[in-house]
């Protein structure tokens, strides 16, 4: 199954750092997402773009996670070239995550 099943998300940025929330729709799936959306998964999700660290925020009562991601915006929105510039559609890739079936 998708994140996308289980979460939206939204998306930030300040210079060359990317934010994406990750906001469970029912809270009884926030465990599931901390289980298996870890900063080492993201990490690996966006390689290709996120050339920094990636941390990790949990916020229990409102049943989310924050992902700060760094050197992630091609230098920020003012130097890159990418068509994205803030990174708004990096939240719709996270969602594309791959989240084991727990039936």
């Amino acid at each position: 199954m998708k994140l996308r099943d289980l979460a939206h998300s939204r998306t930030g940025d300040k210079g060359n750092t990317s934010n994406i929330s990750v906001i469970a729709f029912d809270a009884k799936d926030w465990e599931r997402l901390c289980r298996h959306v870890t900063a080492e998964r993201v990490q690996a999700h966006f390689a290709d773009i996120v050339k920094g660290a990636v941390v990790r925020y949990e916020l229990p009562r409102i049943a989310a996670l924050n992902f700060v991601m760094y050197e992630a915006l091609g230098g920020g929105v003012t130097r890159t070239l990418a068509l994205d510039a803030h990174g708004k559609s990096l939240s719709s890739a996270l969602l594309d995550l791959e989240i084991p079936d727990e039936a």
